[in-house]
């Protein structure tokens, strides 16, 4: 099939460095500041009546520069203390603790690591696996579609299969380690990057040909809700027709003007439920498949809001 939105293939090279922080080197740890305030929360009237608290993850890169203020202790203890039950890890995230020592800090606030984003590089994967098997994470993942040229539009059909490749290599090797599937985390080029098949002429986004060519024992597909639909994809409809390869979703809010797109809509992100996503389809259509319904807000401010407004918007919507 064709491309799903109607946008070009755009240069994307300029963001390459903003995407790659999210799986990048480690930070160091500030000292830890106590939870602030009240976190009774509304949503505790509601957990349970939408999406299950079980269910619901939050990525702690959303919280990259409040950690660098506060460590990464007082995030978890912010989090814990609204109702969260699950984290999904970044690179900064683990501040040069071992793996023993993370999952002391996990325990201690009741979260678990749902999943991760890890570096795809292959030699370095093992050391993710042993971390993420040793802390009892349920997923190894992949920030960026492992493919050459997606930043800048510029992949070849090959290049994607070569992606694709290197994804069953690395997801076969997590679930061999007991560190569960790989997911392949997307953004919005992943959708509007379109190769062309040698074979049939056939052209397709990216994300197609890595979902045809991937073994779904090993990878599965995290979507990202807001980056798709910025990409003009009906996440109702790639939900009904992969929602068996999809088992985590990035819950993303924010202003989705027809003239913007990817780089350029950081700044219209917003807290969930306060931007132009319809959600209740999208939760409708997830239902029975997804796993982890993971809340993301790049460049989140430095405050509790974001999280516990988006997590008392996700439990107590109906759908």
């Amino acid at each position: 099939m064709s491309a799903y939105p109607r946008h070009a293939r755009r240069n994307l090279a300029l963001g390459a460095a903003v995407l790659l922080t999210a799986f990048g080197a480690l930070s160091s740890a500030p000292a830890v500041a106590a939870p602030s305030g009240d976190k009774a929360s509304a949503a505790a009237d509601c957990a349970g009546r939408s999406v299950p608290v079980s269910k619901i993850s939050f990525q702690l890169y959303s919280y990259q520069s409040w950690q660098e203020e506060i460590g990464i202790e007082a995030v978890l203890a912010e989090l814990a203390a609204i109702g969260y039950k699950n984290v999904e890890l970044y690179g900064g995230a683990y501040e040069g603790l071992s793996a023993e020592e993370f999952r002391a800090l996990l325990k201690k606030y009741h979260l678990k690591a749902s999943s991760a984003h890890d570096y795809t590089n292959e030699a370095a994967f093992p050391a993710a696996i042993d971390y993420a098997e040793t802390i009892g994470q349920d997923y190894t993942g992949a920030a960026v579609f492992p493919v050459a040229g997606i930043f800048d539009g510029t992949t070849t059909y090959q290049q994607a299969l070569d992606g694709a490749a290197l994804l069953n290599r690395l997801g076969e090797e997590s679930v061999r380690g007991g560190a569960g599937q790989i997911l392949a985390h997307s953004h919005w080029f992943e959708f509007t990057t379109v190769v062309t098949d040698p074979a049939t002429g056939e052209t397709k986004p990216v994300w197609e040909v890595i979902a045809e060519n991937t073994d779904p024992r090993f990878v599965t597909f995290e979507v990202d809700v807001f980056w798709a639909s910025d990409a003009e994809v009906d996440v109702v409809d790639l939900l009904e027709r992969y929602g068996d390869r999809i088992e985590l979703l990035h819950i993303k809010d924010g202003s989705l003007p027809p003239d913007t797109l990817g780089f350029e809509s950081f700044g219209l992100l917003t807290d969930v439920g306060e931007g132009d996503i319809d959600w209740a389809p999208i939760l409708e259509a997830a239902q029975g498949k997804v796993k982890y319904y993971v809340i993301e807000r790049d460049s989140a401010p430095a405050s509790a809001e974001f999280a516990r407004d988006s997590f008392n918007f996700l439990t107590c919507l109906n759908y």
